[in-house]
């Protein structure tokens, strides 16, 4: 029985053209130590050197260049990355994003997001859901909302960085992916199915923000209100309304790390393979050095989600590896 999704791998392709000379196609890295750690073959596909520091712009500049015309603002809410994204991806385009933060956001991106000429409205986490203030907004305003996850457009950009790491190494047998709301998760999983079928590809998140590991073990939809993680780009409460039905149908499992293990990955990352990534972006490579992951010498592709590190924030991260 056929199965269908709000997006389908056509619309990774299309994204995929349209995206062609804007998008950086980030480079597939490797470790000698990586792979002897993880007792695997290990291909990191290196988002943290995308346009903006992260994967998001993909799915950004697809959603944004399919606006219409005569709409020249939008809304959006975003701990950080998606936000730079939409605000870059709107100069390109000359289109203005108000965008709704949260105070506790890392500085640098507030800062980037600002710099790329985007409206910021802060709001507190544990006040009110961004969801929420971005539907009050929008009615006040009459903006359309670019959510940061489920949106099939945001999703098809997001599969593009699969794509590209699967044409270049089209012998990767899991592949394991950072996990927030799931529009990563998503794009891959219908990007790897289509091209490898019988591809385990595998989600990556916090303990401390397990909301997907539930949901998907589970089969209904959980929400874990303000997780406390290092990671601030797994901090969302739940996995969305498109992308959680693409996951537990195609994914072959969501995993959960501990917050030491995170550190240390980001800090092999930067020791190791001199990859400056921020923890969110380290989910994969957690998962391959905790054991978590079990790799028994496979091909295994890992997808770097971003970059865009608080050094003000690195003092506290003491683990040593």
């Amino acid at each position: 029985m056929s199965v269908s999704f709000a997006v389908g791998f056509e619309d990774i392709r299309a994204a995929a053209g349209l995206l062609q000379g804007v998008a950086n196609n980030t480079p597939v890295l490797t470790s000698r130590t990586l792979d002897a750690r993880a007792n695997a073959h290990v291909y990191c596909k290196c988002e943290s050197f995308q346009r903006t520091g992260a994967f998001k712009f993909r799915g950004a500049y697809n959603a944004l260049s399919r606006v219409p015309e005569a709409t020249r603002e939008v809304l959006t809410f975003s701990s950080g990355n998606h936000a730079q994204a939409v605000a870059l991806a709107g100069s390109l385009l000359d289109i203005q994003p108000t965008i709704i933060m949260p105070r506790d956001a890392p500085e640098v991106k507030l800062e980037a997001t600002s710099a790329y000429g985007a409206n910021i409205i802060p709001y507190d986490r544990s006040e009110i859901t961004r969801e929420v203030l971005a539907q009050q907004l929008a009615s006040e305003r009459g903006l359309p909302i670019i959510p940061p996850y489920d949106h099939p457009h945001i999703i098809a950009g997001q599969g593009t960085a699969a794509l590209e790491l699967l044409q270049s190494q089209p012998d990767i047998e899991v592949l394991l992916v950072p996990c927030g709301g799931g529009g990563l998760l998503s794009g891959t999983t219908l990007a790897a199915n289509a091209i490898r079928p019988g591809i385990r590809v595998i989600g990556v998140e916090p303990a401390a923000a397990n909301d997907a590991a539930l949901s998907f073990k589970s089969g209904m939809l959980h929400t874990v209100h303000n997780p406390q993680t290092i990671a601030d780009g797994a901090r969302t409460p739940s996995l969305g309304a498109l992308t959680f039905p693409i996951i537990r149908a195609l994914a072959h499992d969501i995993v959960v790390v501990t917050e030491d293990a995170i550190i240390g990955a980001v800090q092999f990352l930067w020791e190791r393979m001199k990859l400056v990534v921020e923890p969110t972006g380290a989910l994969g490579v957690a998962a391959l050095l905790s054991g978590v992951i079990s790799a028994d010498r496979k091909n295994v592709g890992v997808i770097i989600s971003g970059g865009n590190v608080d050094l003000s924030q690195t003092p506290a991260w003491s683990k040593s590896t």
